[in-house]
């Protein structure tokens, strides 16, 4: 049985993620704020406390300062539950003076921290992704199968599995061999027995969601073995499946999505204003956690709200808001409309002498803007008249104030946009 008091969880805190810049220009993908008021931290952080496991380690390196704020600030336990979330950041030794150079080299080199506790299994986990998950079953099945190592797998399509590393899977669900990301045109090879419910959907290929539970003793020997591996996906695993040892698949059947572009961070948080979102925020068995700021209550003022999720603390003059987002402290002027975007909000509030006495903007959106298929960034500064507009059409582009990526606007977090300016779609 997997339990909390022999298993240790780490958690991949990420690279550079310059798929998701300018939200990772200042802080690491795990920091980056989702669905109004959570972190995507708080997710994997999460599923362990809802599964009963409350020793992890958050392995951090590039752009950590608000990740590391953020745990320290949101997650205390008390002395009899011997649970932590404690920091590994990248650090030279005597062994290594490199940085992390991939997940599989982040956990090697963290391992020495590791030797004064007592644990059989370790669960590897991402920092970037979006789902709920029981890791209590994952590990019933790790440990019913006896396995070295268990991949957690979920079932897509044929379009969508060139972009996954995915498993032949035997009828015993043990892996028998892997591929990364392969062409449409031997992907026939690569189907696997999965449910009916799957077979019916085209759901006959079973990608990696980048969740591991190793053997302890059994990570430490493919660590031994392989002293120059940087990559779980790349090197690891399929050198684990090719050498002989028990590896399986658990497959995994309820919502999940990698947090890796800006169109996939966009698309997961406006699917969370959905009436019923397949991502649920309001499961009371197993709850997101995240920071308790102590805000006030949100107030609006005869603005017209459908399918819009708002966080504590906000003051809403809005005429519209539909189909979004709006985040802690946001503040949003009179005749502004915003129509499937995501506000951020704000790290603090402005009194009204320093909103009188600016020569900029105050912090917020002003007024008759009009705010569109965007993602306006923590702390903007947006004046009145203004048009952010997004769309297919527009090409990409990087400026001081905003980048545009897959047809969304993204304003920088800080960003002044002065009155009457426009932005996209004209």
């Amino acid at each position: 049985m997997v339990t909390n008091m022999n298993t240790i969880s780490l958690i991949l805190g990420g690279g550079t993620g310059s798929r998701l810049r300018p939200l990772t220009s200042q802080r690491s993908k795990p920091a980056v704020p989702i669905g109004s008021k959570y972190r995507l931290i708080d997710i994997p952080i999460s599923n362990c406390l809802n599964s009963g496991l409350k020793r992890m380690f958050v392995l951090t390196q590039f752009n950590s300062t608000s990740l590391n704020r953020h745990i320290k600030n949101t997650y205390h336990f008390d002395s009899f539950t011997r649970g932590f979330v404690d920091i590994l950041a990248a650090e030279q030794t005597h062994s290594s003076d490199q940085w992390f150079q991939g997940t599989a080299d982040a956990v090697r080199q963290s391992m020495h921290h590791l030797v004064n506790h007592q644990y059989e299994y370790t669960l590897i986990l991402s920092g970037d992704q979006l789902y709920q998950m029981n890791f209590k079953e994952l590990g019933g099945f790790h440990v019913d199968l006896d396995a070295d190592l268990t991949i957690a797998t979920i079932p897509v399509v044929a379009k969508d599995a060139s972009g996954f590393g995915i498993m032949k899977v035997n009828t015993e669900g043990f892996i028998e061999s892997f591929i990364e990301k392969p062409s449409q045109d031997i992907l026939s090879d690569w189907a696997s027995p999965v449910a009916e419910k799957y077979a019916k959907e085209g759901k006959v290929f079973l990608a990696s969601m980048g969740i591991y539970i190793f053997k302890r003793a059994f990570m430490e020997q493919l660590f031994e073995d392989l002293p120059d591996a940087k990559d779980f996906g790349k090197e690891i695993i399929p050198a684990a499946i090719n050498g002989g040892y028990k590896v399986a698949s658990y497959s995994y059947g309820g919502y999940w999505t990698d947090i890796g572009t800006i169109a996939s961070f966009f698309e997961a948080n406006i699917a969370l204003s959905k009436d019923v979102p397949e991502f649920n925020l309001y499961d009371a068995v197993n709850p997101v956690f995240t920071r308790p700021r102590m805000l006030a209550p949100s107030k609006v003022f005869g603005t017209m709200l459908n399918n819009t999720v708002i966080a504590e603390g906000s003051i809403i003059h809005a005429k519209k808001i539909e189909n979004s987002i709006v985040g802690i402290r946001s503040r949003i002027g009179k005749n502004t409309e915003v129509i499937n975007s995501i506000v951020m909000g704000n790290d603090y509030y402005e009194t009204i002498d320093e909103i009188e006495s600016r020569e900029d903007a105050p912090l917020g959106v002003g007024e008759n803007c009009y705010i569109e298929n965007a993602i306006i960034d923590k702390d903007c500064r947006i004046g009145d008249n203004v048009k952010i507009r997004g769309g297919a059409n527009l090409k990409d582009e990087e400026t001081d104030t905003h980048y545009i990526k897959d047809g969304i606007v993204v304003l920088q977090k800080k960003a002044f946009i002065p009155d009457n300016t426009i932005i996209g779609v004209r």
